[in-house]
């Protein structure tokens, strides 16, 4: 006797759920939270820790929604390619109309939370990083120039001001600060991915950097951003944000992602590409932990 074993397709809310990038918003929230936490002198109040709550909701709810929109412009590409085929709307298991009407009740959402119980200046500034992330980088520089990362790249670094800016009303130096470290991060972090992952880009069509200039031209990039990096990652010490503890740990890790890209530059492997996109994620994880750290410790 035969007997036929399917697997049953995930239940609505696990695709809705997935459409969020659920990943990628807690890197997102961590590192809000990070700039909320810094803009606080000493510790925290009860309304403090209240206030930064709603944030975070807010912050999660619109960024998951520009990453469901995302998956709609890009269920064609993400289709073509093995890390994103999974996607329910490139399997087809939800429709635009579906997704779009998602992706809008969780921008309002969290536009109307970030606006009544934290102040409008967050509200804009996070619907303004949706908008880049979901239409300026997502619709017109991604499927255009293989500098989509750089330019789109400040979308991504906005989670620290808006966490900042949620705290004290204002965007201060020191959030720039922050910005400019995301933002000097993203490129070696993301071609560090584009490069062992080519030939999926290639497939889809999109223009990025090592589909279009090469390998080794990607290499000298990644080299070139990781030295950019490490300069921006003292600006913390520099300023007065931070003491001997955070510089430590940031010249570690500035100078542990320096030497993956000189080893990649020199030797190139799919492995090593891997590793070094991985360390990428752990630098600046632990890189901002360790602000954390030191702002309560010293």
């Amino acid at each position: 006797m035969t007997v036929n074993v399917s697997l049953a397709p995930p239940s609505v809310l696990r695709q809705f759920h997935a459409l969020t990038k659920p990943r990628v918003i807690q890197l997102i929230v961590f590192c809000a939270l990070i700039g909320m936490v810094l803009a606080v002198p000493g510790v925290p109040t009860f309304p403090q820790i209240g206030l930064a709550a709603i944030a975070c909701a807010g912050i999660y709810l619109v960024a998951g929604a520009a990453a469901a929109f995302n998956c709609i412009v890009e269920k064609g590409i993400d289709a073509k390619m093995k890390r994103t085929a999974w996607r329910p709307t490139a399997r087809g298991e939800l429709s635009d109309t579906q997704t779009l009407i998602f992706s809008a009740a969780l921008c309002i959402a969290g536009s109307v939370l970030l606006y009544v119980w934290v102040n409008p200046l967050t509200m804009w500034l996070t619907f303004a990083t949706f908008v880049g992330y979901a239409v300026v980088y997502t619709v017109i520089l991604k499927p255009l120039t293989p500098q989509n990362i750089v330019i789109g790249g400040a979308s991504g670094a906005m989670p620290p001001v808006l966490g900042w800016a949620a705290m004290t009303g204002d965007v201060g130096p020191e959030a720039l600060i922050l910005f400019l470290i995301i933002f000097l991060w993203t490129p070696p972090h993301f071609w560090a991915l584009a490069l062992y992952r080519v030939e999926d880009y290639r497939k889809s069509g999109l223009p990025m950097l090592p589909v279009t200039h090469g390998s080794e031209f990607t290499r000298l990039q990644i080299l070139l951003y990781t030295f950019m990096l490490l300069a921006a990652c003292l600006l913390p010490f520099v300023y007065g944000m931070s003491s001997w503890l955070y510089l430590v740990v940031a010249v570690v890790l500035s100078l542990g992602f320096c030497w993956y890209a000189v080893r990649l530059l020199r030797n190139y492997s799919d492995e090593l590409s891997r590793a070094t996109f991985r360390f990428s994620l752990i630098h600046l994880s632990v890189l901002f932990a360790a602000l954390l750290l030191d702002h309560y410790l010293l």
